[in-house]
């Protein structure tokens, strides 16, 4: 009878680890697989439509797909806190180890992704899509709409960079990073500021508040998703070195 009741909460604590990670990697394909497309598919595509079928696509295509896009984010936040909550290891001491650093970084980058998503992307865009709606019922198309695009295109371009990084420490927490390891504060300390420090600036610059908005010189590699791809491998690159540096 003991070992029955050990092995029931035991059970409980196995099955919400199980399901949280099942819906965190549905909620984050669906997430991820929507950044992508929006990146790769839909705004390439859109330059070339003329005004007509880009409001007509961006009234009626695009709100299904945001739809999908911001609450795919949220539930793989959720469960993402979910798997936090179910998991026994995930204590002090573990955040003092390379997996738990690894970890840690990976969080970050999703939490500035989650936050552009919620906060910069999904407000620009209800502009963009009323301002769709209102020409298409006749009404006059609103200056600001551009600008309000350009915003959220350049959120939704330094998610495609931050991805890249984010997908490989999450998974290198479980296939790469030593889980019974130590790192000294110092260590751990420096490696998260650079971190912060280097995300902090990309995602300043792509707010605006590094010399604005336009196209071109520190934005550049925003202008375009082969850009951005290129950079997101090159900062991924980096971090992995540096995390080499401190950990290996």
């Amino acid at each position: 009878m003991h070992d029955l009741v050990l092995a029931v909460p035991l059970f409980h604590r196995v099955g919400g680890i199980i399901l949280s990670r099942w819906a965190h990697f549905l909620a984050g394909i669906t997430w991820i697989g929507l950044l992508y497309y929006f990146n790769f598919v839909q705004t390439p595509a859109f330059a070339g439509f003329d005004a007509g079928a880009r409001n007509e696509a961006t009234a009626k295509l695009v709100p299904r797909a945001l739809w999908w896009f911001r609450w795919g984010a949220m539930l793989t936040l959720l469960s993402g806190i979910s798997i936090l909550a179910f998991q026994d290891q995930f204590n002090a001491d573990y955040w003092k180890t390379p997996s738990g650093v690894s970890i840690a970084t990976g969080i970050l980058l999703a939490l500035v992704m989650f936050s552009n998503v919620w906060f910069v992307i999904w407000p620009a865009q209800k502009r963009v899509i009323a301002n769709a709606e209102n020409v298409l019922g006749g009404g006059e198309a609103n200056p600001t709409a551009a600008g309000f695009g350009r915003r959220g295109l350049l959120a939704s371009r330094t998610n495609t960079l931050f991805s890249i990084p984010m997908l490989f420490f999450m998974a290198a927490t479980s296939h790469f990073a030593p889980f019974h390891t130590s790192s000294s504060s110092g260590k751990r300390g420096a490696f998260l500021g650079i971190v912060v420090f280097i995300t902090a600036v990309l995602e300043l610059n792509a707010l605006g508040l590094l010399g604005g908005t336009e196209p071109g010189g520190a934005r550049a590699y925003l202008d375009k998703h082969q850009s951005t791809i290129i950079a997101g491998f090159v900062y991924a690159a980096v971090l992995i070195a540096l995390f080499e540096i401190f950990f290996g």
